[in-house]
């Protein structure tokens, strides 16, 4: 844990008491806080009162004592419109933050120069951060992995400047955390994605932004440059004389890191070198798996590891799960967990990967359908669309793609394994990329996918693959 000490001996409010917000709570406790906790759950609220937390309804407080309200981050802050907490803190003067602001300021008064990694982007921030703490583990660090990937940051180790912070962030949490100030800031990419929090793409994109601005004078910002609103964010960093590496895996860059073939080069002065080759790596299959390693490798350089050892973990590096996770095979036929694709930009990327696919597809739809994954078509030999978008997905599909409306992923795993068996192809591939949120049919990403792996494996003859994360 670490104990949030700079709130000692005053009162702050904590609301969302799930994970985050229970860590939250029990961190400020630890560091001297006077803590009362709440939430829209009795049944939350029961068990964070088991596990020691004050708690009482917000609304009876007196805000005038308050010192902050620590919001978790899936409590809308905005939109689509302010949590009924945030509005009385707002309207009281009160601070609204989170516990990654609540990390940010207790490094600070503890250890400011901690060795201090955070991550962002649309996609690829979970295999990045995954990627990035096994190359400095592998060298011997002590890392420390975790934020919106898994752990709450609380719940970590504290800060010392001995240890390395691994920490994914997504939007919700920069957009609670003012003082974010990494020594190493990642951003990846930027695609449309989570417009009922941030209202529109441009501030979205801009609460995205805001980590690697955030960078601490000395340390280093990583930034994708594949897409229009990253290489903007770049330009800017680097007008405001931030130390920058640009990553691009599309173009060569006279300064950054860019791949060639299958190797990450690294470019300065006009003048490239190699840095490591990925080819080959199962787990890093794929363009956007590319600019993970691409920037993982920024990040790993910046800490002082060597391209051989960057090239000795990359070789290491095991799939993760729900993403591009390569379950097992039956026959020819090769069984993919793409569950995190939760939309049409991240599904484009495991579409990307085989030429022979059997997709199952569908969920809760996003908006902009599949249109944008049209390119693609061609290497789908038939589609299996499950949950509330199957009848739009359909109707896209209609004439371009065989396919059938499954509805559950059930009957989606067993029509594709048992046609992608029967076809005469060399190399098919039953991949579950929905380009869709789960909430339709399943309370997470992570269960769709655990239900998929469970799924395969109670077919015949299926030979695992063992992968990171997989329960």
């Amino acid at each position: 844990m670490v104990p949030v000490t700079v709130f000692a001996g005053r009162k702050v409010a904590v609301f969302g008491l799930g994970g985050s917000g229970l860590a939250s709570a029990s961190a400020l406790l630890a560091g001297g806080a006077d803590v009362v906790g709440w939430d829209d759950s009795a049944d939350v609220i029961a068990k964070a009162t088991s596990a020691g937390i004050p708690t009482a309804d917000l609304n009876e407080l007196d805000w005038s004592r308050i010192a902050a309200l620590v919001l978790a981050p899936g409590v809308p802050l905005t939109h689509p419109a302010p949590h009924w907490s945030a509005e009385l803190a707002r309207a009281n003067g009160i601070e609204v933050i989170g516990d990654i602001e609540l990390f940010c300021r207790e490094r600070l008064a503890r250890a400011p120069k901690a060795p201090f990694i955070a991550i962002t982007g649309t996609n690829g921030k979970s295999t990045t951060t995954a990627l990035t703490a096994h190359l400095l583990r592998w060298v011997g660090h002590d890392v420390q992995l975790g934020g919106n990937i898994g752990t709450a940051i609380l719940s970590l180790a504290p800060p010392d400047d001995t240890r390395v912070h691994v920490i994914e962030v997504s939007s919700y949490q920069i957009d609670l955390a003012p003082t974010l100030d990494p020594s190493v800031g990642i951003l990846l990419n930027v695609v449309e994605d989570h417009l009922e929090r941030h209202g529109t793409l441009a501030h979205y994109a801009a609460v995205k932004e805001r980590l690697v601005a955030g960078v601490q004078p000395d340390g280093l910002a990583v930034v994708g440059v594949d897409d229009d609103w990253s290489a903007a964010a770049a330009d800017r960093l680097a007008g405001a004389g931030k130390k920058l590496a640009r990553v691009s895996v599309r173009r060569q860059l006279p300064d950054g890191l860019f791949l060639e073939g299958t190797r990450i080069m690294r470019a300065a002065g006009g003048k490239a070198e190699a840095i490591a080759d990925i080819g080959g790596i199962g787990s890093l299959r794929g363009v956007h798996n590319a600019q993970n390693a691409a920037c993982a490798t920024g990040a790993a350089l910046a800490l002082g590891l060597s391209p051989a050892a960057i090239q000795q973990g990359l070789l290491s590096f095991p799939c993760l799960a729900h993403r591009m996770e390569e379950i097992g095979h039956q026959g020819r036929v090769l069984f993919v967990n793409d569950s995190k694709a939760t939309n049409a930009d991240s599904a484009a990327q495991a579409l990307a990967c085989f030429s022979d696919i059997f997709w199952i597809a569908g969920g809760k739809p996003k908006t902009g359908g599949i249109g944008s994954l049209a390119g693609f078509f061609r290497r789908i030999r038939k589609a299996y669309l499950i949950g509330e978008a199957a009848p739009a997905f359909a109707a896209e599909l209609d004439g371009r793609v065989p396919y059938v409306v499954a509805e559950t992923l059930e009957r989606a795993t067993e029509l594709a394994a048992r046609d992608a068996g029967a076809s005469q192809l060399q190399e098919p591939v039953v991949l579950l990329s929905p380009a869709c949120a789960s909430f339709d049919q399943y309370r997470n990403f992570e269960v769709r996918g655990d239900k998929f792996r469970e799924l395969v494996r109670a077919l015949p003859d299926v030979a695992e693959v063992k992968v990171m994360g997989a329960s």
